[in-house]
């Protein structure tokens, strides 16, 4: 009878700790996800250039080398792998933390209790034998095998577990975009080298043209048909050019350093295509629909990983309002003898216990870690949002911009192939006294300036190529 009422008493008590740990403050508010456009707003692609591995995408064997060698190399892309290995081994203790800990225990020591205390006079009556006292001061001898095991009812440890699964995967999705931002710098970096290489390749052969024109400059002015004026005009603007040369060559330099940088090696010599920019050719590249983002994009799938990881955070916040139960276990060898430690059954000790612990009162504490794990699962719903739209954003203004820099290329080149020809024209034109030596330098001057135009619009246009590939989610594969 007294069994029962025992365990009535028991089971009324626990079902009072549930009650009162039930109580959770109610958060309550919610956040709605935004749904992407059908399409983009050009017209619907099936195809997805974002699909296509970087080594086939990008056609110039010197860049697939380098990038190559940067994603081996790369210090950045390096230190974020050991990031991606600190989270999975985040993963493996809190495995750990739902599976039962055993330990072995080993232990020697001395007691000395005082004679008028209660114990104390309890071992001074106490015989181990007949005729054999209580051993004072009495030593003590263990040898155990202890373990413990907290029953994860609420499923707590398993969503900690679970949240760092997620995080991981996050991790990994992070290192895959920095994969993708890091192909995408060292590509723009590569053909911005070689639109230096072209710019200083021009600018030399302006020079020569320079130094023909001053040559007739001089023997127009010999024949009396211009002045010393001409003349140092002339020589101004050749010096003008012959000082730009190092600028260009400064910024060759800095570069190619940046590339040197990126691939993970000391400053040297980039090898690279001679061909002039101008000739190559851009293929076209298909942007797919909208919804391919959340398949391609590794920002996205990474911030969509953070907001499942942030969610169980929140159940596992909640769970510490209920009770915990843990069961411990002792099984061993116990003596005051060293020469009595082995000898069973009587040295033999074990204990089972089972332990229910709810928070009561002052509560503030796993209050405001709910509140935060809320809070900072709202964080990541909007970063979600911001990922989704900012991926959008990119591809849309990588469309507008690749449309509008090929109809801007075609009429600098027209511009080019004008100005190329008036060259000629005003050096004749000089000659027969029909045009001043203005119009000469004014026309040099400005055929340089379309050619370096078109060959920083032709890299713009390669910037451009390289930039819808990144915002597509392309690279990664």
């Amino acid at each position: 009878m007294k069994n029962r009422n025992m365990v009535f008493y028991l089971v009324v008590a626990i079902a009072a700790l549930i009650l009162v740990a039930c109580s959770i403050p109610n958060y309550g508010r919610k956040v709605e996800n935004r749904n992407l456009p059908i399409q983009y707003f050009t017209a619907s692609d099936s195809i997805n250039s974002a699909k296509m591995s970087w080594r086939f995408f990008f056609k110039d064997s010197n860049l697939v080398a380098l990038i190559d060698t940067a994603l081996k190399n790369n210090q950045e892309l390096n230190i974020f792998l050991q990031e991606v290995n600190i989270s999975k081994n985040e993963i493996r203790a809190k495995k750990g933390e739902y599976i039962p800990f055993v330990g072995i225990e080993s232990f020697a020591g001395v007691d000395k209790t005082g004679r008028y205390t209660s114990k104390g006079s309890s071992d001074a009556n106490n015989e181990i034998m007949p005729g054999k006292d209580f051993p004072d001061p009495l030593q003590n001898y263990n040898f155990v095998l202890n373990a413990s095991w907290e029953v994860d009812i609420w499923k707590k440890l398993r969503n900690a577990k679970k949240s760092a699964l997620y995080k991981y995967l996050a991790t990994k999705e992070g290192k895959n975009f920095m994969v993708t931002h890091l192909i995408s710098e060292l590509a723009n970096s590569y053909y911005e080298l070689i639109a230096l290489d072209n710019q200083l390749t021009v600018l030399k052969e302006n020079i020569v043209i320079q130094q023909n024109a001053l040559e007739i400059v001089k023997l127009e002015k010999i024949s009396a048909k211009v002045t010393e004026l001409a003349v140092r005009r002339f020589e101004a603007e050749l010096m003008k050019n012959q000082s730009t040369q190092f600028y260009i060559q400064q910024s060759i330099f800095e570069t190619e350093n940046r590339i040197n940088f990126l691939v993970g090696r000391f400053p040297q010599f980039v090898k690279r295509n001679g061909q002039n920019l101008n000739d190559f050719l851009i293929d076209t590249i298909h942007s797919g629909i909208p919804s391919q983002l959340l398949e391609n994009r590794s920002d996205i799938r990474q911030a969509e990983l953070e907001l499942a990881a942030a969610k169980l955070n929140v159940n596992v916040a909640k769970a510490n309002f209920y009770p915990t139960f843990t069961i411990r276990a002792e099984v061993g060898f116990e003596a005051f003898n060293p020469k009595f430690l082995l000898k069973t059954p009587e040295s033999i000790m074990y204990s089972l216990a089972g332990q229910l612990v709810a928070p009561l009162i002052n509560r503030n504490a796993i209050k405001a870690n709910y509140y935060s794990a809320n809070a900072k699962q709202i964080q990541t719903v909007y970063n979600y949002e911001r990922t989704v739209l900012n991926a959008h954003v990119e591809v849309v203004n990588q469309l507008s911009n690749i449309s509008n820099l090929e109809k801007s290329y075609e009429l600098k080149l027209k511009q080019v192939n004008a100005l190329t020809e008036s060259i000629n024209i005003s050096l004749l034109l000089f000659k027969s006294a029909r045009a001043d030596y203005m119009e000469v330098l004014l026309t040099q001057r400005d055929a340089l300036e379309s050619k370096f135009e078109l060959i920083e619009t032709k890299k713009q246009q390669f910037h451009g190529k390289i930039n819808l590939y990144k915002a597509l989610g392309g690279g990664w594969k």
